[in-house]
């Protein structure tokens, strides 16, 4: 065992994962070793008959073992890279996935001064803080009933003020509020944008999910309620009253349901809906702004 190349190690955890149906196991097998031994493709490429060590190698394994038992990737890292920054992720959030950074690229196409932001139903804090690390905001508010959720992302604050490219979120500017809230039960500000990725999947079909989503990560992030449109419906019906004149609402939305979302923002009131597609051509953000007077709740 001791004199086991890093090929041989890797081919061992590609044989596993593809057992066990991972999907992507080669990916997986690579992203592990490269995690598990802190080696780059190059490195790999020049050195694969480089001798595993007998340490490194069982904590691949063990690595290993629980992806073959569909452990979210990221959950055995324990971060996922969101907007080029790095984000601590447990079972306690969502991971950040492709599809969400359209929602922030979509945010950011619609920032044209200092801003004051919300982001409801936060998690990770993964969108608050690419708008915050990306461009120049008055502050930022991220809300969430998970108290655990909001441990994560304090830290991914800490995370994000510490990379190279968060210029906009410099260590001597906390601007940034986490705020448990049942929606908008504690919140008291107005903002100029307010942003969400709500739970969004119907209940009936979380158990058709991936072993990797149902069964690792949190339901209550996921659970949409009966036709996956209950928090859709809240939030819309309470955000004229927190966001100042002019104001702006964004949400990621499931690929299906632009059209019930538009719906429910112009039963609201809202105005300038637009729907925005993600890079497989699907619906996936429906934004709208409020009327320039201000609209109470």
């Amino acid at each position: 065992m001791s004199k086991m190349t890093l090929k041989q190690l890797l081919e061992e955890g590609v044989r596993n994962l593809e057992a066990a149906n991972v999907p992507d196991a080669r990916v997986d097998a690579w992203l592990l070793l490269s995690y598990v031994f802190g080696i780059g493709r190059v490195d790999y490429l020049v050195h694969p008959q480089a001798p595993a060590g007998e340490d490194p190698a069982r904590k691949y394994r063990e690595c290993i073992a629980r992806r073959a038992e569909h452990v979210p990737l990221q959950h055995i890292t324990g971060e996922q890279e969101f907007m080029g920054f790095s984000f601590r992720v447990n079972e306690h959030v969502l991971i950040p996935r492709q599809d969400t950074e359209i929602l922030v690229e979509t945010v950011l196409e619609n920032i044209s001064r200092e801003v004051s932001v919300l982001d409801m139903c936060t998690g990770s804090g993964c969108i608050l803080l690419s708008v915050m690390g990306m461009k120049r905001c008055r502050f930022g508010h991220g809300a969430d009933l998970s108290e655990q959720a909001l441990l994560v992302a304090r830290e991914n604050e800490d995370r994000v003020r510490r990379q190279a490219d968060s210029r906009c979120l410099s260590q001597d500017e906390p601007k940034i509020s986490w705020i448990k809230s049942d929606l908008f039960e504690n919140i008291h500000d107005r903002y100029d944008i307010i942003v969400s990725n709500p739970p969004y999947i119907p209940s009936q079909q979380i158990e058709t999910l991936m072993p990797e989503v149902k069964s690792h990560e949190p339901v209550m992030a996921l659970d949409g309620r009966e036709d996956g449109l209950e928090f859709y419906r809240r939030i819309v019906q309470d955000a004229p009253g927190y966001l100042n004149p002019g104001g702006m609402l964004f949400f990621e939305i499931g690929w299906d349901q632009a059209r019930d979302v538009s719906r429910i923002l112009k039963d609201r009131g809202f105005c300038r809906i637009h729907v925005k597609k993600d890079l497989a051509g699907l619906d996936r953000v429906v934004y709208a702004s409020v009327s320039d007077k201000k609209r109470e709740a």
